[in-house]
């Protein structure tokens, strides 16, 4: 209330921007960061603007949430970290930068909150966050993500991380459980290898056949007391509400259904998040940002609560 919230340089939710070295960046429990990079995208680009529309949007939000009650800021130590630097024309080295980031992030023991760019950085995030004991995971997205390859053989895109996070032992497959899945299809190998692996594949049909809280709460039950990670790609939204993302697909959620199932996380022990795809060149209008800064910060009052559980 003492800076009008057009005001001042943008940061994720009008947090303090710190970087390593800062006194105050060991007192951090949750972090924000952003990584502006979309090489993995195989059609529509333009989620690597995503983290910067993403921060302008942020500062519409408020302190508390009063429909949880959570006060996130008040909980925890929340501050924005930054961006991971992208090189823009090299994935190897991209998925590098990333890992790196956030393993520095973990070895201070700070939470993260990552917002994309495409699905692919979720890849780095589990490479850093998953290395000592594979991770439970829930995934709200409209696609699977399970492919092996694209165009002859590449196995880095947004539409191979969790195939990729699985192979390399960062994922725990029967504590995976994929939530919203629709759309037209190249085929059925990517859920065909899923559910060999023992991977839990809720299409659109059965969550809106159950409902929500039925749903979710088979989730926790999959993802149980352990250390899981969640990531929420914008297109889990039908585009009605989220037209801006690179891959959108019809029959999806409406927004409202995108907080409960966020808020039905409560009580998972949740170790980082994602929120990914947001694509501004796509809705010209901000809307798509609006909703994802929104969901931000639904995740942040999981986060904090499971922070602090943690902290005891």
């Amino acid at each position: 209330m003492e800076l009008a919230r057009f005001a001042g340089v943008p940061t994720f939710m009008r947090l303090p921007h710190l970087t390593p070295g800062n006194e105050r960046y060991n007192d951090v429990e949750l972090g924000l960061i952003g990584v502006p990079w979309d090489g993995g995208t195989t059609n529509r680009a333009g989620a690597r603007h995503g983290p910067r529309q993403l921060r302008d949007a942020s500062t519409m939000i408020r302190a508390m949430n009063p429909v949880t009650g959570i006060a996130p800021f008040a909980k925890v130590n929340c501050a924005d970290l930054g961006d991971v630097a992208p090189n823009p024309v090299d994935i190897m080295d991209t998925l590098t930068r990333v890992e790196t980031f956030l393993a520095a992030m973990k070895a201070q023991s700070i939470c993260p909150l990552t917002v994309g760019g495409d699905h692919l950085v979720s890849l780095p995030v589990l490479r850093a966050l998953g290395k000592e004991e594979p991770l439970g995971l829930v995934q709200f997205d409209s696609h699977t993500d399970l492919f092996d390859s694209y165009f002859g053989g590449s196995k880095y895109t947004h539409g191979t991380p969790f195939r990729r996070a699985v192979e390399e032992g960062l994922v725990d497959p029967k504590r995976f459980v994929q939530v919203g899945i629709r759309g037209t299809a190249y085929d059925t190998t990517d859920v065909e290898w899923g559910l060999e692996q023992g991977i839990r594949i809720i299409r659109i049909e059965e969550l809106y056949e159950r409902g929500t809280s039925h749903v979710m709460a088979e989730v926790r039950e999959i993802l149980g007391k352990r250390p899981s990670y969640c990531t929420f790609d914008i297109d889990f939204i039908d585009p009605t509400y989220a037209p801006g993302t690179g891959t959108p697909e019809i029959g999806g959620p409406n927004s409202y259904q995108a907080q409960q199932v966020i808020r039905q996380l409560r009580g998972v022990n949740l170790v980082g998040a994602d929120l990914v795809e947001v694509s501004p060149p796509f809705d010209p209008t901000g809307g798509t940002a609006w909703l994802g800064a929104s969901l931000l910060f639904e995740l942040m009052g999981v986060l904090s609560e499971a922070i602090e559980k943690r902290r005891g």
